[in-house]
């Protein structure tokens, strides 16, 4: 069974389990003067993330839903305005920052243009007409296809940003992937954000965690929502040690992950029904089959007959995600399996007719 549904679906390998026995661990939920825990391998995780991204300082969270939620919630009040894509991972699946019931934010949508950026146009004519508190973006945008948004773009959402006097937030659950695709540094990419959320836990691998990073003043004032969230740890570093061992010796690899991606869509020319998204920058692909009458989720049990684990996203696609264990074998046999059953579709409205 090739198994694509998601790059969470990783499992630590002997020498990153191995870190957690000989980790230096302390109770990260209590404070010294300067705002650190005690927990030596979370504060080491904490600053080798910050100096990654070029920021001053981290902050460990158990999810990335936990580090977008509290990096929302600290730059934002209840009834804030915050610019952002209604496609975005944090408005779409994670909803808490924008639920009447918790966050209470109010979400103001803006376009991405034919790159699969975001639309500068589009996102000045919302700053013009609504008291906008934060701008976010994505990078890997998920539901996009794994599209990535580059220094050029980000540093004009920047200058918007700079001219109203609003703070920028990046999703860069799968920031290193990006980085690969555009062949820069993590840091050039999150130079024009104040805050930036990245995973551990997809591509790199680890089991657990996401970093949240930004100014040491912003990071204070994340930690005290992070209690609220309940994320304030004890025993920290046995999720920090994995971590960072993935920081070490994974961050390299992604690009196999993309190539495999790439690979997978190079081989989906010429299907009847079933439409590849045109290009692929990072590890996942998604299929459209809004030319298809049936179901995704009949799709994808079809598909699992055949030896190949997808899931359904959004209304009309599935998902295809290459992660660390997927060989290029395994691109090119889903890819041959996408063909099986586009025949089989394509037969069967042929045979309806």
């Amino acid at each position: 069974m090739i198994d694509l549904r998601s790059d969470t679906l990783t499992v630590p390998d002997r020498p990153m389990l191995e870190t957690i026995l000989s980790a230096r661990l302390g109770d990260d939920g209590r404070l010294d003067e300067k705002g650190r825990g005690e927990d030596p391998t979370v504060n080491d995780l904490e600053d080798c993330g910050a100096a990654l991204t070029g920021k001053e300082a981290g902050l460990l969270c158990c999810s990335g839903t936990m580090g977008n939620s509290a990096a929302l919630l600290t730059h934002c009040g209840p009834g804030d305005e915050v610019l952002i894509d209604s496609l975005h991972h944090m408005y779409r699946s994670e909803k808490m920052a924008f639920s009447s019931r918790f966050g209470q934010l109010h979400a103001v949508f803006f376009d991405y243009d034919k790159q699969e950026m975001p639309d500068i146009d589009s996102m000045k004519r919302q700053m013009e007409t609504h008291p906008i508190k934060l701008i976010c973006v994505e990078n890997t945008h998920n539901f996009r296809g794994g599209a990535c948004t580059d220094p050029q773009r980000l540093k004009k959402i920047r200058d918007l940003a700079d001219e109203y006097h609003v703070p920028v937030h990046m999703d860069g659950a799968r920031l290193f992937n990006a980085a690969a695709y555009l062949k820069t540094s993590p840091e050039e990419l999150c130079r024009y954000v104040d805050s930036v959320q990245f995973c551990f836990s997809k591509g790199l691998a680890a089991p657990v965690g996401s970093l949240l990073c930004g100014t040491e003043t912003f990071i204070k004032k994340a930690k005290v929502t992070r209690k609220m969230l309940g994320g304030a740890l004890r025993q920290g570093g046995i999720i920090a040690a994995p971590a960072k061992y993935a920081v070490l010796h994974n961050i390299k690899r992604l690009q196999e992950d993309n190539e495999n991606a790439q690979l997978c869509r190079s081989l989906l020319n010429s299907l009847k029904l079933i439409i590849p998204q045109p290009s692929v920058q990072t590890n996942i692909l998604m299929l459209d089959l809004s030319h298809w009458n049936g179901e995704p989720e009949t799709f994808c049990h079809m598909a699992e007959k055949k030896g190949l684990l997808i899931k359904p996203v959004l209304d009309h696609c599935v998902r295809l995600v290459f992660y660390k264990g997927i060989t290029k074998e395994n691109a090119v046999s889903a890819a041959r399996i996408i063909h099986d059953l586009d025949d089989e579709l394509a037969g069967d409205m042929n045979h309806g007719h």
